[in-house]
């Protein structure tokens, strides 16, 4: 096998094992088999072309095309001429399969499943175009280093999207995938040296003696800086552990023992949940309490605001605790509690890694491997775990203070209090000018509070609208109390932003409101259920829900006031306007008023679902398009640079030292030496002899003693080379060529060095060769014609 053959081998081959990082993201893994057939076809294309041998530019062409052409085979066969051949109903075709698959990753959850067509393009495409710009870098261009971005950036999707306990695994095959591409591309160049780089002779004993090769060299420091690169962040203090640490950050890690946890924001697809035209069931809950008004089911608080948004805080796990939790933080003697029982069955499709509950939990009896983490008091999926199918029990607290207990509630602890009413420098002057108008004549934190929920669900001139995006920046809640238009999310935020200005300890939860009652007694939690309100520390209760979310939820009985004509939602209502019987009639969603949806009072079923931790952000494929956009637009300005270095790293050092490859390590020497004189402004002339042309890039380079000398002892051996019965090899005319190089850097002026490294002149070089290459096809092409019609006249 070539060295190039071998090359583009283990270029199919690193592509491949990064594009495992992709396999725990659907489910089943089998269309890692099409994309490797497919990578292997494009390869051998890569390498058909380069045998012909084409221009670069056109190898790249006739890849791309056939990877086209396939793709099209396998996903737009019915809209394509012969079943190949891509027009117009073919791209719409991958454009449709693409919004497809946009929405699919927002809808399902870790893993989704490979039936949806535009999922599995998205895979299979985006594996093929990573693979041919790793081909083009790696073999056609003879370039491995710069391959390893594309690589990365196949990694990096993967590693973003996945949720497993396994992301260290698919580094060490990713990795292990490129360190053999940049072994192949060594071993390709130092095989050009000859044998005196093969490894010195083995002893009649079987043993090398002597200097250990520099391919085993470079094994042995890929695996070195492989090793260095997992080890060391584990001993730095001041980053969150290695890849290899047990107690990564991330939802679902850590071990039985310990570790600590750091989610992303639950929150980024609450507003597609909300507005959902179809209505799926999410959680099944069976209860014995009474009041299923305050059977919220909380997943996780999220207690750090940067300014931009809500997100939980870093905290210690620990192993759940057997039998009852520690009482609830803050909740003191002579509280109004009573123990309930809730079971709760989460639908097969629904994959959550916190465990939603009611609040505060005294006990979980529930299957699986799950973590608990003391402060919110929640259960997290370690290694993976979510809540797929599960059932489970939960004894938890129905705490009722009254007023008068909120109101002379002591002040919170010091560092609690500190914590929890941290705000950003960033956060606009008008969020706590506002909270203390609206709480202006409050005697204490609880009335406070009271006013600021009633501001926001009664007096404010709020309107609860889901069609408005949640929005970033510290801006966001500004714009929210000038539009007064959001939904639960900009109420929540908003609230709580307020509290903490007046220096009431406050926080987000997410979960679900009460859901709707069944005939069967259970309650039916569906996905426009999905919620977040804020909750308000007082000392002696504890964290005490408030809900400020108009038409949504319902209000806490030791919230309301005695107002007879107080427009706050009856607490006895669940969160929507459903109906307490089931229905038998068909889905209203094609009369479903816009009015109604902003209220969610329209009863539909769905075919699709999305867990509430998921896809509002970026699509993967987005992500990975803005990853090579990004790559494209680095790399673009810099490529006449990287050329140059590529082109003068093959001069100087790709050749043998045997008598017969005097001839082209001398020429080759000597237009690397003439080029980079051109890159420094000395044009260069063909008609020359080599002696007159050394003379004048002295003379126009203005070269001292020791350059001069070199240049012309570079000129010396190419006459000789040129000249000579037998040319001999000269030694030492790399070192000449950097000598002379050197001397043209020192006399040149910031201008022209910094244009000599960045934009080099002599790269014209490239255009000049896909020139004349495009001419010799065209004359082969045209040299062949009569062949061809001498043979037609012939047969016919």
């Amino acid at each position: 096998m070539s060295g190039r053959a071998r090359l583009a081998l283990c270029a199919w081959a690193a592509t491949l094992m990064a594009a495992c990082a992709l396999l725990p993201l659907v489910d089943p893994a089998t269309w890692i088999l099409q994309a490797a057939f497919l990578l292997a076809v494009q390869s051998g294309v890569g390498a058909a072309a380069r045998r012909v041998p084409l221009a670069r530019p056109l190898i790249i062409a006739a890849q791309a095309l056939v990877t086209l052409v396939f793709l099209t085979l396998v996903f737009a066969r019915q809209q394509a001429l012969a079943g190949l051949i891509p027009g117009p109903q073919a791209f719409q075709r991958f454009a449709d399969l693409l919004q497809q698959g946009g929405d699919d990753i927002a809808r399902y959850a870790i893993p989704a499943p490979l039936e949806s067509d535009g999922i599995r393009l998205m895979l299979v495409g985006g594996v093929l175009v990573i693979g041919l710009l790793v081909d083009t870098l790696a073999v056609t261009f003879r370039s491995a280093a710069p391959a390893g971005l594309p690589l990365l950036a196949l990694y990096s999707v993967a590693a973003g999207l996945s949720e497993g306990g396994t992301d260290w695994l698919w580094f060490l095959v990713a990795a292990a995938g490129y360190l053999i591409l940049l072994l192949a591309e060594g071993r390709d160049r130092l095989s050009q040296w000859g044998r005196v780089f093969g490894g010195t002779p083995r002893t009649p004993g079987g043993e090398r003696s002597g200097a250990v090769a520099p391919v085993r060299t470079g094994r042995r420091i890929g695996a070195f800086a492989l090793g260095i690169a997992l080890v060391v962040p584990l001993a730095l203090p001041s980053m969150d552990g290695g890849l290899l640490d047990s107690a990564r950050t991330g939802v679902g890690s850590g071990t039985g023992g310990g570790g600590t946890i750091s989610a992303v924001n639950p929150l980024v697809s609450l507003r597609d949940s909300l507005n959902a035209n179809e209505n799926r069931e999410v959680l099944s809950v069976d209860t014995d309490s009474n009041d299923l008004s305050d059977l919220y089911l909380r997943i996780v608080s999220l207690d750090d605001f940067d300014g931009t948004t809500w997100k939980p805080s870093k905290r210690n796990i620990t192993a759940v605790p057997d039998g009852t939790f520690p009482t609830p933080v803050g909740l003191g003697p002579g509280i109004e509690r009573a123990e309930t029982r809730t079971t709760i069955s989460a639908a097969d499709w629904y994959a959550q890694n916190w465990l939603p509950m009611p609040y505060p939990p005294s006990g979980v009896r529930i299957a699986g491997s799950w973590r608990y983490e003391p402060v919110g008091m929640t259960l997290v999926g370690d290694h993976g775990q979510n809540t797929r199918g599960l059932t489970y029990e939960v004894r938890s607290l129905n705490v009722q203070p009254t007023a008068d207990q909120l109101a002379s509630a002591a002040q919170p602890p010091a560092a609690l209090k500190r914590e929890h009413t941290e705000l950003p420098d960033s956060l606009p002057e008008v969020v706590s000018e506002t909270a203390r108008q609206v709480t202006a004549g409050a005697a204490n934190p609880y009335e406070q509070a009271v006013k600021l929920q009633e501001y926001f669900a009664v007096n404010g001139g709020f309107e609860y609208d889901t069609e408005v995006k949640v929005g970033s920046g510290s801006q966001a809640i500004a714009r929210f109390l000038k539009d007064k238009q959001g939904f639960c999310v900009h109420f929540s935020f908003a609230m709580a932003a307020m509290a903490r200005s007046l220096d009431i300890p406050a926080r987000v939860a997410v979960g679900f409101a009460p859901g709707s009652p069944q005939a069967d007694g259970s309650v039916s939690v569906g996905l426009q259920d999905a919620h977040a309100w804020p909750e308000v520390y007082f000392e002696g209760v504890g964290w005490t829900r408030f809900e400020p979310t108009p038409t949504r939820g319902s209000t806490p009985s030791y919230t309301q006031t005695e107002t007879p004509d107080s427009t706050v939602p009856d607490p006895a209502l669940p969160s929507r306007n459903a109906e307490t019987q089931p229905s038998a009639a068909p889905s209203t969603s094609e009369s479903c008023t816009a009015q109604d949806k902003k209220l969610e009072a329209c009863a539909d079923e769905s075919a699709a679902a999305a867990p509430v931790t998921g896809g509002n952000g970026p699509k993967w494929y987005t992500v990975l398009a803005w990853v090579l956009g990004g790559l494209v637009v680095l790399l673009l300005p810099l490529a006449p640079m990287l050329w140059r270095l590529r082109t003068r790293s093959v001069r100087l050092g790709a050749h043998g030292r045997a008598e017969a490859d005097a001839g082209p390590h001398t020429l080759a020497v000597w237009q690397e030496l003439t080029d980079t004189a051109w890159d420094f402004g000395i044009l260069p002339e063909e008609s020359q002899t080599p002696r007159k042309a050394a003379a004048r890039i002295v003379r126009l380079g203005r070269l001292e003693p020791t350059a001069a000398t070199a240049v012309h002892r570079v000129a010396d051996a190419v006459e000789q080379v040129l000249y000579a019965p037998r040319p001999r090899l000269t030694a030492g005319l790399t070192e000449d060529v950097h000598r002379a190089s050197a001397g043209l850097r020192a006399t040149a002026g910031r201008g022209t060095r910094l244009r000599a490294r960045l934009a080099p002149r002599s790269t014209v070089r490239v255009v000049w060769s896909v020139s004349a290459r495009w001419a010799a096809l065209k004359q082969r092409a045209v040299a062949a014609r009569p062949t061809w019609r001498k043979a037609s006249g012939q047969q016919g």
